[in-house]
């Protein structure tokens, strides 16, 4: 999908109130408040210890002529979940958009060699941490009449990717949790998709390019169609175009951008 396509269809196409983007202040969550706003929709954002670049994200949602709000959230504090969006309908009086754009930074392993305490607190940040945020947003969503939630996952669970199963499982279970929110809350006019991420040249991908050789880094990018890995505003624009009233029969849905990884 070109970004003349994204530009054109998307502009306009959001209620009054404020996008809630869940790990805002990362390579992938900060693409997607920027196009957020580009696209006209005020921004609430959530860190977990980054504020600098929380607050450099906030200054381009200003730049774009859009209000933003700031929180540093724990997900696997459900208080701290719930005070986010009681901030955000405080300040912007109405959540019409949620995205779920964060995700552990984990040891690439072997499943027979998984640390315990590791998979605890990975199920517990991201699974567990998704559950407190839909939790926090439906009754806001449902009073609002209705909105759209979209979860970034992985294109590993379409193609499994050795190693990665940290990764995989709790998104899996991120993506099962999304089908049952499309299938139960439709009926309020909540959508609720996903997108299912390959290699993303940002954010937690450089961190893994320190642990890994530069073979390994080069058999990830030849195992695409494309030959190549995605950029952050690709992520961003697929994401957008769901959260969009443009993609406002599209629910339940998985949305793969991996270059042909899983093909």
């Amino acid at each position: 999908m070109s970004k003349n396509v994204i530009e054109a269809g998307v502009a306009g196409h959001f209620p009054e109130g404020v996008a809630v983007v869940i790990g805002g202040s990362g390579g992938i969550g900060a693409a997607i408040c920027e196009r957020l706003a580009e696209h006209g929709t005020d921004v609430a954002l959530s860190y977990r210890s980054n504020r600098a670049k929380a607050e450099e994200v906030a200054k381009a949602v200003a730049v774009a002529g859009r209000r933003h709000h700031i929180a540093a959230v724990d997900l696997a504090d459900a208080v701290a979940v719930q005070r986010l969006f009681d901030a955000a309908v405080a300040a912007f009086g109405r959540v019409h958009t949620v995205v779920f754009a964060t995700g552990a930074d984990i040891s690439m392993t072997y499943t027979s060699q998984i640390d315990l305490d590791e998979w605890h607190r990975t199920i517990q940040g991201d699974l567990t941490g998704f559950l407190h945020v839909l939790k926090a947003a439906l009754p806001y969503l449902r009073a609002g009449g209705g909105g759209s939630i979209v979860a970034m996952t992985t294109a590993g669970i379409a193609r499994h990717p050795p190693k990665d199963i940290l990764s995989v499982v709790p998104k899996a279970g991120v993506e099962a949790l999304v089908r049952g929110i499309a299938r139960e809350e439709g009926r309020y006019g909540i959508r609720a998709n996903s997108v299912g991420l390959g290699v993303i040249d940002t954010g937690l991908f450089h961190r893994l390019e320190q642990r890994v050789t530069p073979a390994f880094v080069e058999a990830m990018k030849n195992n695409t169609a494309l030959r190549r890995f995605g950029t952050a505003r690709e992520a961003a624009d697929a994401a957008v175009f769901l959260c969009s009233s443009v993609s406002g029969f599209i629910t339940g849905h998985s949305l793969t951008i991996d270059g042909g990884y899983s093909i």
